[in-house]
């Protein structure tokens, strides 16, 4: 087949909607066979909450404290009535693939679109690549609802915002995306009113329910956390637990059902954590706030400035859950559909840092927990390549044009054709 036909076959809808199906079935099978129970968190938290809710003993984020925002519980309780097909794992994957159809839709159209088509394959190669971890998670839910949230956000704002909004009260990362929207878009108060009636609802929502005690208990559940296993931030820690130095090691907190890392001074670093992270998102705000006031197109800065904001959220944080990569799906998604020649770098390392984060969960994770020096390795390999993703997207923030620096290549453009003319 020459390269021109496969080029065109890889193009045509019915293909990309296969490859959709093969994927998530792939990766739902994963979650069956591969080691470290990578499906744990549905059947062992997430369906429990559901049945807690629906049979009227408890709901979390209202009557108890709950580590994600209070509209996380809907997907769960969803997956719940579904699980008629075949029980609350097989729903949950249901629900997840149906989602991501959705936003594949809106993505694909009616494939002419080069780039789109590009960005389809990607996000393709992505899931597959980061396996299991991309499904079974409550991450899950809202990358479909980024996806289409950017976008729908040029043309239809208060709808992109919206469902960015309820992505951001499922699990708080899209609010790094309506703050990027917020900086770039012309129509911000339209982004700004739109998230905040998402948040108006919601909040009276937990208050006519009687939860308004727990409105807020998510945040207080973050910043009070230790240094989470596999956070960038943890790798020091990580090594000093592989060289057996006294007093550092992994453990698991009961509490928040998590592994974590200790050593010398970590109630230091984990002061330290948060401000940092708002530091650091401010600073990348500030940077894009700086290139929209002179005058860099909304083409050109949402998409890494997007990025940027996201890395940020990983790189800073000192929870480092492996299905935290998901996040990278949506913004990329986005520069390749607006900019893909740019995107081109950024997007194929990000594909590396899926490959590794899935043979560090569920592969090696064992191995991890355990300290052994060849799993803890790979680890700090994924972490160090999404601190180079950060890099070089702020890099590419910095190098987004302004109105005025353009203004002056033309002048000197126009100043070398006058010089040569004479």
């Amino acid at each position: 087949m020459s390269g021109g036909l496969w080029r065109e076959w890889m193009k045509h809808r019915t293909v990309l909607w296969v490859a959709f199906a093969v994927v998530h079935l792939s990766v739902a099978v994963l979650g069956w066979v591969l080691p470290n129970y990578p499906m744990g968190d549905v059947y062992l938290v997430y369906e429990p909450w559901a049945d807690a809710a629906v049979d009227g003993r408890e709901i979390v984020g209202i009557t108890t404290p709950f580590v994600y925002p209070q509209l996380a519980l809907v997907p769960m309780i969803l997956a719940r009535a579904l699980a008629w097909l075949g029980g609350y794992i097989i729903a949950w994957s249901i629900l997840v693939t149906a989602l991501n159809a959705v936003a594949f839709a809106l993505l694909i159209g009616r494939a002419r679109s080069r780039a789109r088509v590009s960005a389809a394959w990607f996000w393709l190669a992505y899931a597959l690549l980061l396996g299991p971890i991309g499904m079974y998670r409550i991450d899950a839910v809202t990358v479909p609802l980024a996806v289409a949230g950017l976008l729908w956000l040029a043309g239809r704002p208060a709808v992109a915002t919206v469902l960015l909004a309820v992505g951001t009260w499922i699990k708080i990362w899209p609010a790094a995306l309506i703050a990027a929207s917020v900086v770039v878009l012309r129509r911000r108060l339209t982004v700004i009113a739109s998230a905040a009636l998402v948040t108006a609802l919601v909040l009276g929502g937990v208050i006519v329910l009687g939860g308004w005690a727990h409105a807020f208990d998510f945040i207080g559940e973050q910043t009070g956390r230790g240094l989470q296993l596999e956070a960038p931030v943890s790798t020091f820690y990580l090594w000093q637990a592989v060289a057996e130095i006294p007093g550092s090691f992994a453990f698991y907190d009961n509490d928040i059902l998590t592994f974590q890392v200790t050593g010398p001074h970590v109630d230091i670093v984990i002061a330290v954590m948060t401000p940092l992270l708002a530091a650091a998102v401010a600073g990348v705000a500030g940077l894009g706030a700086y290139k929209a006031w002179h005058g860099a197109s909304y083409v050109r800065l949402l998409p890494p400035l997007s990025l940027a904001l996201v890395l940020v959220l990983i790189v800073f944080n000192k929870v480092g859950s492996p299905q935290f990569q998901t996040w990278l799906i949506a913004p990329l998604v986005l520069w390749i559909v607006l900019d893909r020649t740019r995107a081109s770098t950024v997007a194929a390392l990000s594909l590396v840092s899926a490959a590794l984060t899935q043979v560090v969960y569920p592969i090696v994770y064992g191995g991890i927990l355990n300290t052994q020096p060849v799993p803890v390795a790979l680890l700090t390999a994924r972490n160090t390549l999404t601190i180079v993703l950060l890099v070089i997207t702020v890099t590419a923030l910095v190098r987004v044009p302004t109105r005025s620096a353009a203004m002056v290549s033309a002048r000197k453009r126009e100043l070398r054709r006058f010089v040569s003319a004479r």
